[in-house]
């Protein structure tokens, strides 16, 4: 009987890219301490946006509680966060 050599088990490995950068979003709520053009102004420096923006922005917030006022990848998302909060604004990002 002739002996049998184990056979050799190849696997075959793909490189798939995954993209774990999920959307995610900053949210800004309305506060009764800062004044509109304290939170118009933050928001401007934050998102590089332009005065009329950062206002519907700002009222958004005032009316609803609330805005979402950025989109983009969470590191982009914590660098408008900290910037909105220099000046105490309170925020929170979402996936």
């Amino acid at each position: 009987m002739a002996e049998q050599k184990p056979q050799e088990i190849t696997e075959i490995q793909k490189d798939e890219e995954v993209n774990i950068q999920q959307p995610f979003k900053v949210v800004l709520f309305n506060d009764d301490f800062h004044s509109f053009d304290e939170v118009i102004n933050q928001i401007i420096k934050a998102i590089k946006c332009g005065f009329e923006a950062a206002r519907d922005f700002a009222f958004e917030a005032h009316v609803k509680g609330k805005a979402i006022v950025f989109n983009g990848t969470l590191n982009e998302c914590l660098k408008v966060s900290s910037i909105l909060e220099e000046i105490e604004l309170h925020t929170q990002i979402l996936s």
